[in-house]
């Protein structure tokens, strides 16, 4: 692939998920409920669900040289990602991520190891630019190193492209980095870190919004769970809400498949409000399925769903 529409940096993490009724405390054993494996983090989660959404996908990222960077290998392959800067560390492993799946809510509680993508640097980023030159949209998270992430926006946005940061895990950053974001997208947690402000009801999300808009970002996204998203920035306050699904199987990766399917809409010329419905109805389907890169929809299912709740 010499080009791509959507570009992202981020991590490939290899998902160690187990499902039980609840977190054990410490120095207590619990029987599981169900164990699954497969391929997850952040960066490559949304870079398959922009592939399986239609978009030319490519990935940046450090993977070890063990069985799980095969496992990343293999996952990429089959959803068609440009893999020509997915760089191999011989120095540290794959990364991996303990997921607890709660039987009962499917709502999720993870740790994660970063692995190799921990030893991504602004070098690694800059030897990509012409893959980013050529993109209509550019993705980034703080899984890896920050400084990673400020010189793909950068770079991405010296270039034209349109930048998206989803600040997760949320980090204490200089407020410089925003300058370089077109869009912001954290959940409602991520925004009261990141601002300090309480965004447990309507008036605290925009206020968290505003104020990531006041320290540069042309347009915060923040995603509401169940609630839907809040967008704020040059047009205006809008809410737009989720879609209603008959049933919760695991929300692990909900906010990926929102993410990869916002840029997928945005790289098509989709208007933002558009886009976030898009993107939310990727998310709607993944929360149906289990696992995490696994659940994210095709372009065929995103577009049935759309026509069905239209």
């Amino acid at each position: 692939m010499d080009r791509a529409d959507i570009v992202v940096l981020g991590t490939f993490v290899a998902d160690l998920a187990f499902k039980a009724e609840r977190l054990p405390v410490i120095g207590e054993t619990l029987l599981g409920r169900g164990f699954a494996m497969g391929p997850g983090g952040k960066g490559s989660n949304q870079v398959i669900a922009a592939a399986r959404a239609g978009a030319r996908s490519a990935m940046i990222t450090r993977v070890g040289q063990d069985a799980f960077g095969e496992m990343a290998r293999q996952a990429w392959s089959g959803d068609g990602v440009d893999t020509s800067h997915v760089l191999i560390d011989e120095t540290a492993p794959t990364g991996a991520a303990f997921i607890f799946v709660s039987s009962e809510t499917g709502d999720n509680a993870i740790i994660i190891e970063s692995g190799a993508a921990a030893n991504l640097s602004a070098a690694d980023v800059r030897a990509a630019a012409q893959l980013i030159s050529g993109a209509k949209v550019f993705v980034t998270q703080f899984e890896q190193p920050i400084e990673a992430a400020i010189e793909g926006l950068r770079l991405a946005r010296s270039y034209g492209v349109t930048t998206i940061l989803n600040p997760a895990p949320a980090l204490p950053v200089e407020a410089s980095i925003y300058a370089h974001c077109d869009y912001v997208t954290p959940n409602e947690t991520e925004a009261a870190t990141l601002t300090g402000i309480d965004t447990s009801t309507d008036e605290g999300a925009v206020r968290a919004a505003a104020r990531l808009v006041e320290l540069g970002a042309s347009n915060a996204l923040i995603t509401l769970g169940s609630k839907g998203a809040l967008l704020h920035g040059a047009a205006g306050t809008h809410f737009v809400p989720a879609f209603r699904v008959a049933k919760v199987v695991d929300t692990t990766g909900a906010g990926d498949a929102f993410n990869g399917g916002f840029a997928v809409a945005i790289a098509e010329g989709r208007p933002p409000l558009e886009a976030i419905r898009f993107g939310s109805a990727v998310a709607a389907l993944s929360v149906q399925k289990p696992g995490t890169a696994p659940s994210m929809p095709t372009r065929a299912e995103i577009d049935a769903f759309l026509r069905a709740n239209g």
